[in-house]
This record gives C-alpha cells, structure tokens and sequence, in this order.
C-alpha cells in the first residue's frame, strides 16, 4: 500500500495527528522512566539484610534515672537467654532495617599517610560474642568476638576496641587486593589503629532506603564492634527458636519488667514488621507509579481509539468509494494501521528524546541511575503495539462501510 494517501490525510488532519503524537512522546517518556524507578524501589525490597529475620525482633530498652547500667544489662541479657525459646540475644545501638533507630556512622581510613582509599558512612553496630549467633550471620574469614574482647559503652565513655568485624562489601572496597584479616583500620576520633579480626558475608547498615550514601551503594557498608551497650538507652536483640517467635515477642518485656521495673520498654519490633516499615515509602512509591503507568496507557489507547473514530466518521464517503473501486475490508484496515503506525512511531521517536532528556535531568538534580536503553526500546514497543490495538476497532468499523455510501449526496 502507498503511504502517499496516508500522508496527504494526515496533513488535512494536522492538529489531531499532532496531538496525538505528543500524546505519545510524553506518555512514552514518563512511561520508562517509571518502569526504571519501579524496577530500583522493587529491586530494593528484595535486598538481604543478611540477618535471619523470620526469627527476630528487637526490644527498645530506655532506662530510667542515670546511673551505671551494666550490672542491669548484664542481668537482663544472662535472664533472656536463660528463657525457654530464646536462641540468642545480644544489646546494641541499633539493628539491621531499623531506619531510624538510633545508631551511628563512621569514616574509616586505612592508616599509612591518609590518602589510601576511605569508605565514608559505613554504618556502626555494637555487640557481643553473641551477635553473629544471634542474628545468623556467617562468618567468611577470621574468627568471632570472644567475652573478653568486649568492653562497656557507656553514655560518656568508649574506649577503643582491640579488633573490628567488617563486612565483605566493606572489606574489598578498603582491601581489594588482598586479605582484611589482620590489617589495620583507623576510625577518625581513636588514637591508634584496630585490626580487622573478623569479616562475615553481609550486613546491611539500618538505614536502607535513605537517599544518601547509607542507603544507596554503601548500604552492605557495616562494622560490628565489641561493645556492651549500657547506655541510657538501647536494644536488646533476640532471636527465637523455630516456631515460637510469638511467644517470646511477649514473655521478654514482661521478663525485663520483673528484674527492674526503672524502665520504659519503648517497642518490641520483629525483624519482619521492621522490613515493611522501612520499605514502606519504596512500596508506596511503586505502586502509585504503576498506577500513573496503567492511566496513562488507558488514556492514551482512549486517545488513539477516540481520534481514530472520529476520522472514520469523517470519511466515510471516501471509504465507501475506495471500496467501490475495489478495496477489500483488510485493504481497509491496513490504512488505518498504518497511519497509526507512522503518527505512533513519529510520536515514540520523541518520547525517546524526551525520556532520555528526562533521565539526565533526574540524575543531575536527584543523583539516580541512568535509565538503559533496553527501558526506552520496551516502552517504544508497548507503545507501538498499544496504538495499533487501540486502532482495530475502530479500522474494523470503517471496513464495514458499504460501497453505497459513495453514491449518497450530502
């Protein structure tokens, strides 16, 4: 079929073939762009946090009255583990998917002259020789905590360690040519350096979904350090034993309260609800572009559908006399197709311009990803298949026209 026709209809039709490209261009633009988003915020909810979350959860201590808490905290801890269902448990500053439950960051350098590699925002935790029981990680190299490596930190004092456990993401950034065990680490505030006598495989930082670097590239960035956590306030990390996760959720406060009432149990948190809240606005996010997504498709296919049939109606002489002259109901239905087809890939060549300009604005001003082109070359291709749907009906409707029409005067 000639695509002259086409052309000269298209350019007694200007305004509506314009309109409807640009319907395209803003609809494919906005279209991969939000797939990308979507497919990063999806991708995030699945990230492992490292730790055997169906198994833990976390209490909030905060202690009443100032004083030296480490006679209490070691009685809480030597009471929670002694209960019945209780697999481990250790008390720290903050725990794994915690968001904004407390905690700290640190700078850490290599030592040597200052100007070795540094990884900045790597998230701190406190624990015991129980943590990594505790909380299922596994240890790749080096060795454990042991009782005497721990020290108290306290609200106004916290002495440097003697070793540090890293995490594997931590330990190729700082040593990607060798081994981490047994090198030194130098924290900005400590007067000497501290050797890294441990590595487990991951441990997510507790602020995951923040827009900085703790909760983008860096977030497996984490170092444990053998501290008792006696401050004012804290948490108590508990992992139970199969199946009874339920059960000791709501004995361990109550156990708390009866060694001291001084105190205010603040929250008692699974690992599970701490994951569905600290996602909580990546999902929000996700879904609410999907919907933009499924709106904007359904606009446009009503676009593409009410446009179509309104030419239809407006050319129902001509049709009726191409079909006098010897065109077929398919012949018919082609030359809709493809003026859709040419309007819709004219209209998809600038969305891609419009989604790539898009892009580069996002990752300048809000520091995301460059969007693939794989994205844009599947947004054309929906697009395109959406607009020749969308045109069917309608072109069926014009093959329908009968040759009489051409001998009707108006």
């Amino acid at each position: 079929m000639s695509v002259h026709p086409i052309l000269s209809a298209m350019r007694r039709n200007k305004v509506g073939a314009a309109l409807i490209g640009l319907q395209i261009a803003v609809t494919l633009a906005i279209l991969c762009n939000a797939l990308f988003i979507i497919q990063q915020r999806l991708a995030q909810l699945g990230r492992p946090s490292g730790t055997d979350e169906a198994t833990l959860f976390a209490i909030a201590n905060d202690w009443i009255g100032a004083g030296d808490h480490t006679p209490g905290v070691i009685n809480d801890l030597a009471a929670l583990r002694a209960m019945a269902g209780v697999a481990g448990t250790y008390v720290t500053n903050t725990y794994p998917l915690s968001d904004k439950g407390g905690g700290s960051a640190v700078w850490i350098r290599l030592p040597v002259d200052g100007t070795q590699p540094a990884a900045a925002d790597t998230a701190v935790y406190d624990g015991d020789e129980q943590t990594l029981q505790t909380l299922g990680l596994r240890l790749t190299a080096g060795r454990n905590f042991s009782a005497t490596d721990i020290l108290n930190s306290t609200d106004d004092s916290q002495p440097v360690p003697d070793g540090l456990i890293i995490t594997q993401a931590l330990a190729r950034k700082l040593f990607p040519h060798g081994p981490a065990v047994g090198r030194g680490l130098y924290i900005m505030g400590w007067t000497r350096t501290v050797p890294v006598i441990g590595v487990v495989e991951r441990l997510q930082g507790p602020w995951v979904s923040g827009g900085g670097d703790l909760g983008g590239a860096n977030v497996d960035n984490s170092v444990l350090m053998p501290y008792r956590d006696v401050t004012d306030e804290a948490y108590y990390v508990v992992r139970a034993k199969p199946g009874q996760l339920a059960a000791v959720m709501r004995a361990a406060p109550q156990r708390l309260l009866q060694i001291d009432p001084n105190r205010l149990i603040e929250k008692v948190q699974p690992f599970s609800a701490a994951r569905a809240a600290v996602y909580h606005d990546d999902r929000g996010l996700a879904v609410i572009l999907g919907a933009v997504c499924a709106v904007l498709l359904v606009v446009l296919a009503f676009g593409i559908v009410g446009l179509t049939s309104y030419w239809v109606s407006q050319r129902r002489r001509q049709i009726g006399i191409r079909r006098a002259l010897g065109a077929t109901r398919p012949v018919v239905v082609q030359y809709f197709q493809i003026e859709n087809l040419v309007i819709a890939a004219s209209g998809g060549v600038a969305g891609v311009g419009l989604g790539l300009a898009a892009n580069l604005w996002m990752v300048e001003t809000l520091q995301m990803s460059r969007l693939p082109v794989s994205y844009l070359l599947v947004g054309l291709a929906a697009v395109l298949a959406l607009g020749q749907l969308a045109v069917l009906c309608p072109a069926l409707r014009a093959a329908s026209v009968p040759p009489v029409v051409a001998t009707r005067t108006v």
